[in-house]
Order: structure tokens, then C-alpha cells, then sequence
């Protein structure tokens, strides 16, 4: 099991567009329920992202769903800075991240 939180900025204007397919990546995830997978999008003032995904395996569902697919086609025309990846530790959490299992 392994977090990863994944950081963007959004060019003015494509904010809307962007928050519209996350929305649909989370309709998706709720009909196809995978298993293993956790994910949480943050949208922070001045047009940042925020995406946390744990993932329990190797193979990751995500990639896999049209919705996403959808998302990410045209990411890198919506963005204003480079994708910033990194893997995660869970220090301390207080209600916020459910438990595994």
C-alpha cells in the first residue's frame, strides 16, 4: 500500500473544465467500485490540484476507466505548471483518511 499526491496549477479559465471531468472521474469510481483504490482531489485558492491516491497492488484501476481516460487526454492544455509527483507516508491522520481494509 503506498500513497502518492500528485500537484498541478490550471491555466485562468480552465478551472471549470477541469473540476467537470474529476467529477466524472468520481461518478465512474462510484459505479465501478474498484477495490483497493482511494482517492481524494483537492482544488486550492489560485487554480492548484491536488490529487491523493493510495493504491493497494500493483495494478492500478484508474488508468483503466474512460473517465480518467477523458481527463487526462487533454491535461496538459488546462495545466500552467508541470505535474509534481510524490510518494507519501501517512504521518498522523485524524478522521480523514478511512481505514484500509
Amino acid at each position: 500500500m503506498g500513497y502518492a499526491v500528485i500537484r498541478y496549477g490550471i491555466k485562468d479559465g480552465s478551472a471549470e473544465e477541469n473540476r467537470a471531468l474529476i467529477t466524472k472521474v468520481f461518478e465512474e469510481l462510484e459505479r465501478s467500485a474498484p477495490q483497493g483504490l482511494r482517492y481524494l482531489v483537492l482544488e486550492l485558492e489560485g487554480g492548484e490540484f491536488v490529487h491523493v491516491v493510495m493504491e493497494e497492488g500493483g495494478d492500478s484501476p484508474l488508468p483503466k476507466l474512460a473517465a480518467f481516460k477523458a481527463f487526462t487526454a487533454q491535461h496538459a492544455d488546462r495545466r500552467s505548471t508541470p505535474i509534481s509527483r510524490s510518494a507519501a507516508k501517512v504521518v498522523g491522520n485524524y478522521r480523514m483518511i478511512g481505514e484500509a481494509g
